[in-house]
C-alpha cells in the first residue's frame, strides 16, 4: 500500500513538473537601474527586491519567468506589441496609466519624497523650489509629477534615462535634486557614498492623482486571465510568508503599505 501512495506522489510530481515544462513562459519587462529594486550585480545578473518578488511569483504560479530588461519609458509600448507580457518594474498604478495597460493589485506602496543637499530647506508651498534643477527618471510618475507642480513654482525640472545617471549629475554639481520614490532614494543614493551630504527636505508627496495606489504589476488591456493568476499568487506570498522573507532582505519596514478597506 505505502508502495502505492508513493508511485502515486511520484507520478503527480513528474506531471507538475511536465506542467511546468510545457507552459509558455512569462516574459516579464523590468529595468535594471533602480536599486534596491532591480540592479546589475558585478557578474551582469539582475537582482533586487522586484527581481525577487517575480520568480517567487512565477514559481507560485507554476511558470517559467523569461526577464526582459528594457529603459523604463519602453516599458509600455514593449508590452503592447508583445514583446513581454508583464512589466514587473516599480510601476505605479495610476489612471493615466490605465488607459494603455491593466494593472494587478499593489505590492508595495511609498511615497516619494525630494532630495537636495543636507539643510536645504522646501516649504510644503514649494516656493524654494524656484531656480533649482530637479533631476526625474523620463516616464516615470515623478516625470509628471515635477513638471507639473515643481515647474510651476519656477523650478527646471531634467529628465534622464535612469536614476543613476541622476545621482551621477548631482554629484557633479549638474543638478539639485532629484524627486523619486523614498525608498529607492534612501537605499540607492542617501545610505551610499555618494549621498553623503544630502538628506530628504520638503514634504512627502502621496497626491493619488500622480502617484496612484501604490505600485502593481502591468499586463495588456484585457489580459483578465494573467491579471486574476498574478493577483492570486501575490496573495499568497503574502499568506505563505514569502513575501515577508524577500521583504526582510531589502527592507526593515513593512514595504507593502496598509491594506486595502
Amino acid at each position: 500500500m505505502k508502495k502505492l501512495v508513493l508511485l502515486g506522489a511520484l507520478a503527480l510530481s513528474v506531471l507538475s513538473l511536465q506542467a511546468f515544462a510545457d507552459q509558455k513562459p512569462l516574459k516579464i519587462g523590468i529595468e535594471a537601474a533602480y536599486p534596491p529594486f532591480a540592479s546589475k550585480a558585478p557578474d551582469g545578473s539582475i537582482v533586487g527586491f522586484d527581481y525577487d518578488i517575480g520568480n517567487a511569483l512565477c514559481e507560485q504560479m507554476q511558470v517559467k519567468c523569461v526577464w526582459v530588461e528594457q529603459e523604463f519609458d519602453g516599458l509600455i509600448p514593449a508590452l503592447k506589441v508583445r514583446k513581454i507580457d508583464a512589466i514587473l518594474s516599480s510601476m505605479s498604478i495610476t489612471e493615466d496609466r490605465k488607459k494603455s495597460v491593466d494593472f494587478t493589485n499593489k505590492y508595495y506602496l511609498t511615497p516619494a519624497r525630494l532630495v537636495m543637499k543636507d539643510g536645504a530647506v522646501v516649504s510644503d508651498s514649494l516656493d524654494e523650489l524656484k531656480g533649482k534643477k530637479i533631476g526625474v527618471q523620463r516616464g516615470s510618475i515623478h516625470d509628471r509629477f515635477a513638471k507639473e507642480v515643481f515647474a510651476p513654482k519656477g523650478a527646471t525640472v531634467v529628465p534622464y534615462s535612469s536614476q543613476n545617471e541622476i545621482y551621477l549629475d548631482i554629484e557633479a554639481g549638474r543638478l539639485d535634486g532629484t524627486v523619486a520614490d523614498a525608498t529607492l532614494l534612501n537605499d540607492g543614493f542617501l545610505k551610499t557614498p555618494a549621498g553623503k551630504g544630502y538628506a530628504f527636505v520638503g514634504p512627502q508627496f502621496t497626491d493619488v492623482k500622480y502617484f496612484g495606489d501604490g505600485v502593481g504589476i502591468a499586463v495588456r488591456k484585457g489580459d483578465k486571465e494573467l491579471k486574476d493568476k498574478i493577483d492570486t499568487a501575490i496573495t499568497a506570498l503574502r499568506d505563505n510568508g514569502k513575501y515577508k522573507q524577500i521583504q526582510d532582505k531589502y527592507f526593515d519596514f513593512d514595504i507593502y503599505g496598509p491594506e486595502a478597506k
